[in-house]
């Protein structure tokens, strides 16, 4: 193929039915590569008996005009499409590093989706690789790029990372002078393929996988193309909010533990102020039946209120609240040696207390 010359080589492709672009120096190795494609399908449409390719005194057009060849006769070019289809997807060259990532993903033996009519025609895998690579590398950059943008101040005032689908195909078409078709077309092996290519599809609900390219609405790139002074600024704040989280954290610690401290402490005090009433209230229930014993009280119990008012002023009632229960619940479930009773003193039902120890038996224990 390098014998020929870039006339020559177009005529040759010309006369398959394909109309090519501009001949240059970058795109003459994929004019070759469609002309090795279209005589191979020529030289096996021929061992089929499915004829041959109009001549070069024939265009194309002319015969579309005339009423075209049969389905099974028409040239190879007519089945890949116009020449700004084949010629100008194709702007980087098959070993460009922006595209081994997905010259990955699609050498891995999986084909291309067949389910629009674009690809229901049969032409050169070769060149549908190329086209494929081609969109979703595009895809990739403008996605990635919006990305960053949106997490670097977002200067074009992006409502989210997720790009509408009708924003992105536009795009991909304006670059590449893809069709629509081409571009469901490379969302459905992206929905279809297993590998990651940092490219994803949402639907309505972004928390829900979509199944079909019908249910896409918008798409985010998982790698955001970010510059150097945007991740440094990012790291910065990054790093700062994780030792104000670690110091807020230690200054939280270092609270509880005071606070447990004091509560501890408080306790203390008050199991001890609890245990100096218990003593008092035993004290006054004692002699209050001492006192009975010499007539000197007209009964042998007290009220429990009546004790309570006369060992704790009216101004620390209430303060003292807490520790009066805890002694007026400790004496009913540890002391035997007082008993709780409800009588009716004047006129009204009140709990009292009753000492049960006969005052013999409590000198001979002092």
């Amino acid at each position: 193929m390098a014998e020929l010359t870039d006339a020559e080589l177009r005529r040759e492709l010309m006369a398959l039915g394909y109309r090519p672009g501009p001949i240059t120096d970058t795109t003459r190795k994929v004019y070759a590569k469609k002309l090795n494609c279209l005589r191979a399908e020529v030289a096996a449409a021929k061992r089929r008996g499915r004829g041959a390719p109009p001549s070069p005194a024939r265009p194309p057009r002319q015969e579309e005009e005339e009423g075209g060849p049969a389905a099974g006769g028409r040239p190879p070019a007519a089945r890949w499409g116009a020449a700004g289809q084949g010629g100008g997807a194709l702007r980087d060259g098959p070993g460009s590093p922006s595209r081994r990532g997905l010259a990955a993903g699609l050498g891995d033996g999986s084909r291309v989706p067949s389910t629009s009519s674009w690809w229901d025609t049969s032409f050169c895998q070769a060149q549908q690789k190329e086209i494929i690579m081609n969109m979703l590398h595009e895809l990739y950059n403008y996605l990635s790029i919006q990305a960053g943008n949106f997490e670097c101040g977002n200067p074009e005032n992006l409502k989210s990372k997720c790009i509408w689908v009708g924003e992105a195909r536009d795009h991909v078409m304006n670059v590449t002078a893809s069709s629509p078709q081409k571009f469901e077309a490379a969302l459905e092996w992206i929905l279809k393929s297993s590998r990651d290519l940092g490219i994803w599809l949402k639907g309505r609900d972004p928390y829900e996988p979509v199944t079909t390219v019908e249910e896409v609405v918008c798409l985010e790139s998982a790698h955001p193309q970010m510059g150097l002074g945007c991740r440094f600024r990012r790291a910065m704040i990054t790093a700062i909010m994780n030792l104000f989280l670690f110091f807020w954290g230690l200054i939280t610690l270092w609270g509880i533990l005071i606070f447990l401290k004091y509560r501890w402490r408080k306790m203390a005090e008050e199991e001890q102020a609890m245990y100096e009433m218990v003593k008092k209230i035993i004290a006054v229930v004692q002699d209050h039946y001492k006192e009975w014993e010499r007539n000197l009280e007209r009964y042998p119990y007290v009220g429990i209120l009546h004790v309570r008012d006369s060992l704790i002023p009216p101004q620390s009632r209430k303060k003292m609240k807490r520790i009066w229960d805890r002694a007026v619940e400790f004496l009913a479930s540890n002391e035997s040696r007082i008993q709780t009773e409800s009588h009716r003193v004047a006129g009204e039902d009140m709990l009292v207390w009753r000492w049960t120890q006969p005052s013999y038996l409590s000198d001979s224990e002092h």
